[in-house]
């Protein structure tokens, strides 16, 4: 499968923490990749990098044909090409669920706002919240932002939608409607890449399963395989922790 999403030898410091370690990636069209690894691996500041909200210290990442490191890369240019979708929701407090979901395609993509209102509210539809399109954010619980928060990372038709562990603030019970959701993006086609604990979906979801450890992959593989014959130590320690 030719990579739509590639890194080559990323490093990342802060400081004199090195983050990623020198880390190699390929994510293919419709492949859902799954980042696995304990807090503080990497994971996060991988997506970052990869959404340019993070400068990478040395190495090179490509969006299709497009080297998106070289420093002459537009990067408000690229960022319209990769939806990004956070732990913290991030919805603007002040305005309506309808205008958090069409914002980008208003401002950015020069949607024309008919258009764009007409996309989000059969995303809204689809989700079961087009009743709650002229609320406020703060009127919803934490589940519902989460697939708000969704919804405007896809309604600009992003190439690939980069996750970061976006169940972790959620209680236990609102968990299972975000992460259904994320099914349904998967099994339309979808291309993502998300940083998750939750290992029953990794394993249930994801094409290939990419373990880090320190900043660097350790193991990689279909999820059948490295979640019930991993090849690495540090993968069986770190799997052993989960009864999933």
């Amino acid at each position: 499968m030719t990579a739509l999403l590639r890194t080559e030898d990323v490093w990342k410091a802060f400081g004199d923490r090195e983050v990623l370690r020198g880390v190699s990636l390929e994510l293919a069209a419709h492949e859902v990749v799954a980042l696995i690894g304990a807090s503080g691996s990497g994971k996060s500041t991988l997506l970052r990098c990869l959404n340019l909200l993070e400068p990478i210290d040395d190495g090179r990442i490509w969006l299709g044909d497009d080297d998106i490191s070289d420093p002459r890369a537009d990067g408000n240019g690229i960022r319209q090409r990769i939806g990004i979708v956070f732990q913290s929701y991030n919805l603007f407090p002040h305005l309506t669920v309808l205008d958090n979901v069409t914002l980008a395609a208003r401002v950015v993509h020069r949607m024309p706002r008919a258009a764009a209102e007409e996309r989000a509210h059969a995303l809204l539809e689809r989700i079961g919240l087009a009743d709650k399109a002229r609320e406020h954010p703060d009127r919803l619980s934490g589940g519902q932002q989460q697939r708000v928060a969704l919804v405007r990372a896809i309604a600009t038709d992003p190439e690939i939608l980069l996750l970061d562990e976006i169940t972790s603030a959620l209680d236990p019970e609102l968990v299972g409607e975000v992460l259904e959701l994320v099914r349904g993006l998967a099994a339309d086609g979808a291309t993502i890449l998300m940083a998750t604990h939750e290992m029953s979906f990794a394993r249930d979801v994801a094409d290939r399963v990419v373990f880090l450890d320190g900043g660097a992959i350790v193991e990689e593989g279909a999820p059948a395989q490295l979640f019930t014959a991993p090849r690495e130590a540090r993968t069986r320690e770190f799997l052993s922790r989960f009864t999933a």
